[in-house]
């Protein structure tokens, strides 16, 4: 199984498929900047080798660290949800590989194709609730009750 498994393992083989026709390969040198918060989320990866900072800016301080991303993570989900503005910033830490993917041709082969896009939404949902629940954890660990358990 590639790397990329952890997203396209939820995917019908025939969904996989056609979504795996839209990427392309792309390779990024250590600490390059993917994108910025703010700016137009034009595009996704599948993360094959290597890992991403996301970060948060933050006003007159560095930017804030929020999660490591790895092989087989989906980088970046705005590209679903009008404006189509990124969130958060991204940053490779080492050399990074993935499967790269332009935001408008899915989206386009999702309005063409509802079982694809409901298929693609599902997908992306469950890694954002992931994403949300790992979060949750952290930030209990960082400021719940000393001691308490965390579920």
């Amino acid at each position: 199984m590639t790397s990329i498994a952890k997203l396209v393992e939820m995917l019908a083989p025939d969904v996989r498929e056609r979504l795996l026709a839209l990427g392309y390969t792309a390779r990024f040198e250590p600490h390059t900047r993917m994108f910025e918060e703010g700016a137009k989320a034009d595009r996704f990866w599948l993360l094959n080798s290597g890992a991403v900072h996301l970060d948060a800016h933050v006003p007159g301080a560095h930017r804030a660290i929020v999660d490591v991303l790895g092989p087989g993570d989906l980088l970046g989900w705005s590209w679903l949800f009008p404006p189509y503005r990124w969130h958060l910033g991204a940053e490779t830490v080492g050399h990074v590989t993935a499967v790269a993917f332009d935001a408008e041709k899915v989206r386009q082969v999702c309005r063409e194709d509802p079982e694809f896009g409901q298929a693609m939404f599902a997908c992306c949902a469950q890694v954002i609730a992931g994403r949300l629940h790992a979060t949750r954890t952290r930030l209990l660990t960082l400021y719940g009750p000393h001691g308490a358990s965390v579920r």
